[in-house]
């Protein structure tokens, strides 16, 4: 085996141990923010529940993909990343 566990589990162990992360009541990202649900990934809030925090400007329910969605559907990624960015380009 790559002996690489440690490292991959780190990051979810930290995250249960810092208040960095969490939200308290009022708390808001105003920086827009787009977000691609893929169907074979963990469970994510209702788009609702992610409005409360977050400035969310592009949301698109994807027909296919997972938790790798970047390597698993690369197009269906790029296309809705240049879709987000579109509008908020100045040129």
């Amino acid at each position: 085996m790559t002996q690489t566990i440690h490292s991959s589990s780190r990051l979810y162990y930290e995250d249960n141990r810092t208040t960095l992360l969490h939200f308290q009541k009022g708390d808001y990202v105003t920086v827009p923010c787009g977000i691609a649900r893929f169907p074979k990934e963990a469970p994510l809030p209702p788009k609702r529940w992610v409005e409360r925090g977050f400035n969310v400007q592009h949301w698109t329910e994807m027909p296919r993909g997972g938790h790798f969605a970047a390597l698993e559907e690369p197009e269906l990624s790029v296309e809705d990343i240049r879709s987000f960015f579109r509008p908020l380009r100045s040129d």
